[in-house]
């Protein structure tokens, strides 16, 4: 069984609202149709309903089983404006821009799930990541435990014997740009639970650098140990090293001769990368020349399951994405 069957198999035991508010793209219509015919979330499309039955219609898809909601018809459309004016009014809301951001299907989606109306959302097919993850930030905040919230990808390659057969998490790979030693370190604490919650293995985390165990020395090479030092400390559970480099981290050959003394041993599942220039061009080479899955990104931090997409999803990676979003709301 592969991970994103096993994930659809975790969901249908206790099934949950994910809301799309993406609803006009033909893409999030596909995906509904697909998880609502395998049974593994309730869906809410969030837009004008007209338009979202004639498109369904036009494609031949079978969406009867979703819940449509229109913001600007809806009955607790006042009800959400003085809760989004009451959530901001310490930031300079107005009643009156409140009124005008809950008309905003991805705004409105959010307070669903503030209102636990719905347990989780994903966007982002038709949204950049800032107007996906602005609406959580101001409405649903961070999770109590979390300094930094930062997204991942998981990563499923085919015909892959490293990391836990062909699974991986990268990170970040879609939101911070350049991580200091703190934040890094943070992003490597969320990673590890992130995998730990959807892969249910130990995870083995690689802070990953040019340079394995000073091979090279710079203020990177500098940034990448001193994290790992602050995660050690932090977590004295978690499985971690760096600095390593990617052969060092997942090939256990080549951890023999460069790291022989890496408590990891080749066999990295966890890889966080120094900033997001290495971490979002890996997990699109990886995807495009290993023909991997790539699941994300994938938010972690938010204090609701929250989860961006790529602008260049498809309806597969819609419903993956879907799934693991219940799957974070059955553990949240």
């Amino acid at each position: 069984m592969t991970f994103i069957e096993e994930i659809k198999q975790k969901a249908k035991k206790e099934i949950k609202t994910i809301v799309l508010p993406e609803a006009e793209d033909i893409r999030i219509l596909e995906a509904t149709e697909q998880v609502l015919k395998e049974q593994y979330a309730n869906i809410v499309l969030v837009g004008n309903q007209e338009k979202i039955e004639r498109k369904a219609k036009e494609h031949n898809l079978e969406i009867k089983g979703a819940k449509i909601i229109d913001p600007n018809t809806a009955q607790n459309f006042e009800e959400y404006t003085n809760l989004l004016y009451e959530l901001r009014k310490h930031k300079g809301m107005t009643i009156e821009k409140a009124r005008e951001l809950v008309k905003d299907p991805v705004y409105y989606g959010m307070l669903m799930v503030k209102d636990e109306k719905a347990d989780g959302l994903v966007s982002g097919a038709a949204h950049s990541t800032s107007d996906t993850l602005r609406p959580a930030l101001q409405i649903l905040k961070t999770a109590p435990d979390t300094k930094l919230v930062s997204a991942f990808f998981v990563m499923v390659v085919p015909d892959c014997n490293y990391g836990e057969n062909g699974t991986f998490i990268f990170a970040d790979s879609g939101l911070n740009e350049n991580p200091d030693a703190e934040s890094l370190s943070e992003i490597a604490i969320s990673s590890s639970k992130s995998f730990r919650q959807l892969v249910e293995k130990e995870p083995k985390v690689a802070m990953l650098s040019y340079s394995t165990y000073g091979s090279a020395k710079s203020e990177l090479t500098e940034k990448v140990i001193e994290a790992t030092n602050l995660v050690k400390q932090k977590e004295q559970g978690i499985l971690v090293d760096g600095e390593l480099q990617l052969d060092s981290a997942i090939v256990p050959e080549v951890a023999k001769l460069k790291a022989p003394n890496s408590p990891l041993k080749g066999e990295a599942n966890v890889l966080v990368f120094p900033n997001l220039d290495t971490g979002n061009i890996a997990y699109k080479l990886v995807q495009r020349l290993a023909k991997a899955e790539a699941y994300g990104p994938l938010c972690q931090g938010i204090a609701k399951p929250v989860n961006d997409l790529s602008r260049g999803c498809s309806s597969q990676d819609i419903a993956g994405v879907v799934a693991i979003t219940a799957v974070q709301a059955q553990k949240n």
